[in-house]
């Protein structure tokens, strides 16, 4: 199996260090709902986990929570709750939404602020070996310590610096040195440390984590947009710490989601986004999996309806194959064929699109064969198996029960009561999709709606 490899920047041959693939994916920072985005990359490790499961290798997986940082604080504070009460919302979330996108979970989640004890040793070795140094109770990262710095993103340092938008900070020795510890400040959750109260910076907790629950990693996962900064400075810490180079063997990026062609991502500070929940509602698990798989993973992915509709009449077609009578008797279809292009396909750095049209060229042949009364049931068996390995149940009735239809219905009673002037009854529909989390906002353009946070 080749995979692309964003420190080599080749599609490079793929085995794992031992008997076990260890594999660390970024998680989510808790202070928003997960988005299509974050859908996306899930999905994408999520296949790539039980392609390797589905050809032999055992898979540990890691992925951690982010329940510590600047804005969750910040909505903590907005919101009158307390950083651990608005993180674990946003993780009971976070389950309900990857359990109905059959995203496989991880064998461990652990928590940002479950790990402060090991910041705090790997921080001291840092400072021990050169490699950070402490002011006024924060501690930095010291990035010329490190003459291999920039080698993930492919840039110097000095070109690193020069796209970056970074606060001056005269108690730096160099404008990139990056924070693994932050004093703490009035009204901030914080720890003891040796360097006074204080909490993690961002970056030092996957190295923790993915060094204690894995050890030297085979493929490191999550989005382009984390490329830099985020896992050149984990790069970085880690291999300065641990002495082991390459710490990670494969560091694999997904591409980006956005709305519309040319638009930037899709992220929560921008505000362009479509929740996971909405889109499930709307679209259904098989329908959003096989939207996300028509694409090359490491490819923008653009949320819109046609693609989505096209989805929608790609399961159909997969599933109509895969449920079809099968005639008795007579000569049956052979799908060995159609395997090895899927697996030919998903050796070729997890080409997923073609990997697809294999399975979409075995459902036309089900059709056909069922119309020539051959036997289709082990051909029908190999599609429910490689459609699983996308994590497509096809199964009969599954549908997206929308809410979006009634919600719609209930806008549109609405807005007949309020030209009737019946204010007090239209008052009651909005108060009433209210209480069950549904939020309407009227505007020019007439009324929208959209779910609570």
């Amino acid at each position: 199996m080749r995979l692309y490899n964003t420190l080599t920047r080749t599609e490079d041959e793929f085995a794992p260090s031992d008997d076990t693939v260890k594999m660390y994916v970024c998680g989510p920072n808790l202070y928003a709902p997960c988005h299509v985005g974050h859908a996306m990359s899930y999905v994408v490790f999520d296949v790539l986990r039980r392609y390797l499961e589905w050809r032999g290798y055992k898979v540990r997986h890691v992925q951690n929570f982010t329940d510590i940082e600047d804005k969750i604080i910040a909505r903590a504070q907005a919101t009158g709750v307390s950083t651990e009460e608005l993180s674990r919302q946003y993780v009971d979330r976070f389950f309900a939404d990857m359990d109905r996108l059959r995203i496989q979970r991880a064998h461990v989640y652990p928590l940002a602020t479950h790990e402060i004890p090991g910041m705090i040793e790997m921080i001291q070795g840092l400072i021990a070996k050169g490699h950070a140094y402490p002011v006024d109770g924060d501690v930095y990262f010291r990035v010329r310590s490190d003459p291999e710095y920039g080698k993930l993103s492919g840039r110097s340092l000095d070109d690193l610096q020069a796209g970056a938008r970074i606060e001056v900070d005269e108690r730096k020795e160099h404008p990139m040195d990056f924070a693994l510890w932050k004093a703490s400040k009035e009204g901030e959750p914080s720890w003891e440390s040796p360097w006074g109260p204080g909490r993690p910076g961002w970056h030092i907790e996957c190295s923790v984590m993915s060094l204690r629950y894995l050890g030297r990693l085979d493929i490191h996962g999550g989005g382009q947009d984390l490329i830099f900064p985020h896992h050149e400075n984990e790069l970085a810490q880690s291999e300065c710490y641990t002495g082991i180079k390459p710490f990670v063997r494969f560091w694999v990026h997904n591409g980006l989601a956005r709305l519309s062609d040319g638009e930037e991502k899709m992220t929560r500070s921008l505000g362009n986004l479509v929740a996971i929940t909405d889109a499930l509602d709307q679209h259904g698990a098989d329908t959003l999996r096989l939207f996300i798989l028509s694409s090359n993973y490491r490819s923008p992915l653009t949320y819109a309806d046609e693609a989505l509709t096209a989805a929608k009449r790609g399961v159909e077609r997969l599933r109509t194959a895969a449920h079809a009578p099968s005639p008795d008797g007579g000569e049956s279809l052979d799908a060995a064929p159609f395997r090895e292009r899927f697996v030919e396909q998903m050796e070729n750095d997890l080409n997923t699109a073609q990997a697809l049209a294999a399975l979409f060229d075995l459902a036309r042949e089900i059709n056909r064969a069922r119309d020539e009364g051959r036997s289709i049931r082990e051909a029908q068996a190999t599609l429910l198996e490689l459609a699983g390995i996308f994590g497509l149940t096809l199964e009969e009735g599954e549908t997206a029960v929308s809410a979006a239809p009634f919600i719609e219905l209930l806008i549109e009673t609405r807005e007949g009561l309020r030209q009737a002037k019946q204010f007090a009854l239209a008052d009651e529909v909005r108060s009433r999709l209210e209480a069950l989390g549904i939020v309407l906002e009227d505007g020019r353009e007439g009324t929208t709606w959209k779910r609570k946070d």
